[in-house]
Formats: C-alpha cells, structure tokens, sequence
C-alpha cells in the first residue's frame, strides 16, 4: 500500500466540503440538497464513481464552482469521494442537508483553508484515509480571545 498526500487550494471566496458516498445518484442527489437549501446558491458537485465507467460525475449551479470540485475529485481519485465547491455561502448554510443524503456515508470536512487529503493506494484501488485541514493550535483562549469570537458571530449575523 502506498499513502499519498493530495493537497487542494480552497480559492477565496469559496468553501469545500469534501465527503464519501456510496452510489452513482449522489451527484442528483447533493445537486437537490443543495440546489433547495437557499434561493440563487452557487456550488458544483463532483463524484468519483468506484465501478462501471469509473467517471467523474458532475454537476451544480455554477460553471467554475463545478470545474473546481471535478479538478478536486480528480485530484484525490479515491472510489465514492465527493467534493462540494461553495461560492458565496458558507457550509454551515448546507452540511445538514449533505449529510441528511440517503447514500452519503461520510462528510471528512468542510473548510475554506488549504486541505491535504491522506489517501490509501492500493492494488484495488484508493481510498480516503481523512484529512489535515488547519494548523496547530497558539495557545488557550483567554477572555479578551473569547469576547472577539462572540463579537465576530454577532457581526456576521450567526448569533444575537
């Protein structure tokens, strides 16, 4: 078995959820989930089918969102890996209706920072072993850290 390290760019603006599934209806699927979870959303779906044709299934609202999920999926090349590119909304707005997918097995992260995917390759094929998404922690947060957090979500419209 080789390990392989595939590192994927999170371009600004944009967020990635990336997951596994287990049947070739997951990109219809996750296109509905996504399509109705807010008017006017902008995203693309990629899929990489583990049998048959083996193809990277796509779909999604948006050209270049699409092209960056199938560049993503194509990249990690691992049987039943999926990946969903956002733009202009955040993952929080979505993960509940991925994950709420019939088929969806597995959501290993949802980010917009630079993620390495640990994948397995091996004489039947590859798999996702899961993923690096962020640093290493600075420290503990201290009240004025705490304040700053909570004044953020405020801001942003996620708490009152």
């Amino acid at each position: 078995m080789k390990i392989e390290e595939v590192e994927v760019k999170v371009p600004e603006g944009c967020q990635l959820i990336l997951g596994q599934s287990h049947f070739i209806k997951t990109v219809e699927d996750l296109y509905e989930a996504l399509a109705t979870s807010m008017p006017g959303i902008k995203f693309g779906v990629a899929f990489c089918e583990a049998s048959g044709k083996s193809l990277v299934r796509r779909d999604g609202t948006d050209d270049e969102c699409t092209k960056l999920a199938v560049r993503c999926a194509s990249a990690i090349g691992a049987g039943h890996a999926f990946a969903v590119v956002l733009s202009g909304s955040y993952p929080i707005n979505v993960l509940n209706r991925i994950k709420s997918v019939e088929e969806v097995a597995n959501v290993y992260c949802a980010t917009s920072n630079p993620v390495t995917v640990v994948v397995a390759d091996t004489a039947k094929g590859r798999g996702v072993l899961g993923v690096v998404d962020g640093g290493y922690p600075n420290g503990e947060e201290g009240a004025a850290d705490a304040a700053e957090r909570r004044e953020f979500l405020r801001k942003i419209g996620y708490k009152r």
